[in-house]
């Protein structure tokens, strides 16, 4: 019996799932919106602990970036629950977007600001210091506005068309999903140890990367979805083997495994877009037909 029909309500006349069933992905959302609110409290704190003695922010920037990581998986979970349980509804579709504003949204930004931007090293020029920072300030709330913007376009579309659109047997996202960009953030705090930037090129390098992710939010670029593919009953044998060796990589080599894995999804669209491009740039094209020559 399908998890879906074990939800149903036997008392209902048209097979509706029971109420409880609708609470089970709620909880998932739930979830997401405390690691959200976890992570800007833990970026909070070690921003304090980084502006005295510096001691024991680095603890705090990683747990700030463990939090969007998790909560990017759970955020995955919620949805795919809802469907399975085909439990989905109005409330939890606009429940599930406003976590998401703060878990992938408010969060990174946050994250991004204080461990990439607020702790320059003070010797350097006091005019590139405050350039930096002003701009830091800006790419920052861009990196949110992108993102809630990508949100609000998610929940008005039916069926959207990325500008590049693949194989119809497939479903993609149309342009960089919003838990992917604060992925992204997360992998690269996580994988440099979560000390904070003090060397200015490194921050303008940072706000670079922030800036490209908000540009990917908001464009039509094609990005896969993995919303086809299905975990209960895999398709073939390499999924599972490709499945667990992902699993022993993030156990064992998690700062190494999860920036990879941001920088190649996050990569996928940019280079399906470029390959596009260049197709039909050096497409040959077709000779124009010749005008039939009526005698007579």
């Amino acid at each position: 019996m399908k998890l879906s029909e074990r939800m149903i309500d036997p008392k209902s006349p048209d097979r509706r799932p029971r109420r409880a069933a609708y609470a089970l992905p709620t909880f998932f959302t739930a979830g997401n919106i405390f690691l959200g609110y976890l992570s800007v409290i833990q970026s909070f704190q070690g921003a304090m602990l980084a502006s005295g003695s510096g001691v024991g922010a680095e603890g705090h920037f990683e747990l700030a970036a463990k939090c969007i990581g998790i909560a990017v998986f759970l955020d995955g979970l919620d949805g795919r629950i809802a469907r399975m349980t085909n439990t989905t509804s109005d409330f939890g579709r606009e429940m599930d977007s406003l976590a998401d504003v703060i878990s992938f949204g408010i969060a990174p930004a946050v994250l991004a600001f204080a461990w990439g931007i607020q702790f320059l090293d003070p010797s350097i020029d006091a005019v590139i210091r405050e350039q930096v920072v002003r701009a830091g300030y800006f790419i920052s709330f861009f990196f949110l506005l992108c993102g809630s913007a990508r949100l609000a376009r998610f929940n008005i579309q039916k069926n959207p068309v990325p500008k590049n659109p693949g194989r119809p047997d497939r479903k993609y996202f149309v342009g960089l999903a919003i838990p992917a960009a604060a992925g992204m953030v997360a992998a690269v705090v996580y994988a440099f140890g979560s000390s904070p930037i003090h060397y200015w090129p490194f921050s303008v390098v940072w706000l670079a990367l922030l800036a490209m992710l908000s540009f990917l939010m908001i464009s039509t670029w094609r990005y896969y979805s993995f919303k086809d593919i299905n975990l209960q009953r895999p398709r073939s044998w390499l999924m599972v083997i490709g499945l667990g060796s992902l699993i022993y990589l993030i156990w064992n080599y998690s700062q190494v495994a999860l920036l990879v894995l941001a920088c190649m999804y996050v990569g996928s669209g940019i280079v399906i877009r470029i390959g596009g491009i260049v197709r039909r740039r050096f497409r040959p094209t077709p000779p124009s037909p010749q005008p039939e020559h009526q005698i007579g």
